[in-house]
């Protein structure tokens, strides 16, 4: 197996972030390659995908391609298939690709039932499909690690404590992120033991093409949580909730 770092690509830890090739993904990517790891750009636009390749090589990362669609199942299998022949395995996956609706208001009872079905696919079923194909090459690490990017908008905890602002009714998207959050413990529950660790990250209110630029925080911020908890030690915590400040109620 030929790799042109230098160093035998069987000694590397080997990550695929999905979602990567802008925002908050990108800046994961960023942040996994400065600890000299190989990083998988999982994107769905090839030519966007190859462009923060280049970027990220050009920064000195161990970057490569990984087409990615997580709402398509010959594309993930593609995929999944492209990082075993590449690596044998895979460390660390962080499935950060993710879909909101693109404006408000989002109220339940107007909202397009389209639109949830389309958030839930990506949100949810998305993370689903990619997490299943990669089990079997996370399975063949020694330190395999999930991260699922989620939102403080779908804890149930803050959506009912007064005072607390998430930005008003979420019908479409925030319902996604707690399915997401539920999924994860039931993800930890059957893999307890196993030495996978699984946990869901809260970049905080980013400014990225998801909310229109609008958040407060830059990307790179946003993705220190998710290279934290793609770092954790084996006796790291599965199964739950964090963002920048520690443990978020579910």
């Amino acid at each position: 197996m030929s790799e042109n770092m230098g160093e035998s690509i069987s000694e590397k830890t080997i990550a695929l972030v999905t979602g990567a090739n802008k925002g908050i993904g990108y800046e994961v990517a960023a942040g996994l390659g400065a600890l000299g790891w190989s990083v998988g750009v999982g994107a769905r636009d090839e030519r966007r995908g190859d462009d923060a390749v280049a970027k990220l090589r050009a920064a000195g990362a161990d970057a490569f391609l990984v087409p990615l669609d997580v709402t398509d199942d010959a594309s993930v299998t593609a995929a999944a298939r492209l990082i075993e022949e590449r690596a044998g395995r895979l460390d660390v996956l962080v499935n950060n690709a993710g879909a909101a609706t693109g404006g408000r208001p989002e109220a339940p009872s107007t909202v397009d039932l389209t639109t949830v079905r389309r958030l839930v696919e990506t949100n949810v079923i998305g993370v689903m499909r990619v997490t299943n194909a990669m089990l079997p090459l996370l399975r063949g690490s020694t330190h395999p690690r999930i991260v699922n990017q989620s939102s403080h908008v779908g804890s149930l905890t803050l959506r009912t404590t007064p005072g607390v602002d998430l930005g008003g009714v979420s019908g479409a998207y925030a319902p996604t992120k707690t399915y997401l959050n539920a999924v994860t413990v039931q993800y930890a529950e059957e893999l307890a033991g196993t030495g996978v660790l699984i946990n869901a990250a809260c970049p905080g209110y980013v400014a990225t093409a998801l909310n229109g630029f609008s958040g407060t925080q830059t990307p790179e911020q946003g993705a220190a949580v998710a290279v934290r908890l793609a770092t954790l030690p084996d006796d790291g915590p599965t199964g739950m909730l964090f963002d920048d400040n520690g443990v978020v109620p579910w």
